[in-house]
């Protein structure tokens, strides 16, 4: 029976860029997972109280158009999906690239095998902002989450920090997130946390 989780992101965490990691590779394993990829924009985490929302300014935020973008090859061009999710990662976290140049998106729209032009009338249409808000507004207000990369498992939201990907061993990322499925399926653990990075 497949595992079902749900896993919030943003391409700016080099957090979340680890953890997608292995669960992309896990997935291209064969992984018997049901798994949905949740935007949470960093962005908006940090607006406080009295400020306007990233939604009502959207071009300020540095990150939501490649989320945007991605939401709309999620919903509408599936097969493209994860390899455009690992190539964000990978733009942003190995080569330090920018998340709002509109000619290097497209190159990677392209690279990852989306219709460049479909996903940017998605995002210009207005249908992805308002996906990424409502998702987002969703589980901050049923899961109370803050950050990525989250694990949503059905009532349950977990925060998890990993340090390294999987470096290509589908084997390796697979266990990781099963080991990481089983522990949050274990009720009595509420919190593990080293004191220090682990050397």
């Amino acid at each position: 029976m497949a595992r079902s989780f749900g896993l919030t992101f943003d391409y700016r965490c080099p957090f979340a860029r680890l953890v997608h990691d292995h669960v992309v590779e896990g997935l291209r394993a064969g992984a018997d997972w049901n798994v949905t990829f949740l935007p949470f924009c960093l962005g908006q985490a940090h607006v406080e109280a009295g400020q306007t929302d990233v939604w009502d300014r959207p071009d300020t935020d540095s990150g939501l158009l490649a989320l945007q973008l991605a939401i709309s090859l999620r919903d509408n061009q599936s097969h493209a999906f994860l390899d455009f999710h690992q190539n964000m990662f990978n733009h942003r976290h190995v080569d330090g690239g920018a998340l709002r140049d509109r000619a290097k998106l497209t190159d990677i729209l392209t690279k990852s095998g989306a219709n460049a032009d479909e996903a940017f009338a998605d995002v210009e249409s207005g249908r992805t902002l308002q996906v990424v808000r409502d998702e987002h507004s969703q589980y901050v207000k049923t899961h109370s989450v803050w950050g990525t990369p989250t694990f949503i498992v059905e009532d349950k939201a977990v925060f998890v920090r990993l340090l390294d990907h999987a470096h290509g061993n589908q084997a390796v990322a697979t266990s990781t997130i099963n080991r990481i499925l089983d522990d949050i399926d274990w009720p009595i653990l509420n919190e593990f946390k080293h004191t220090s990075v682990p050397m």
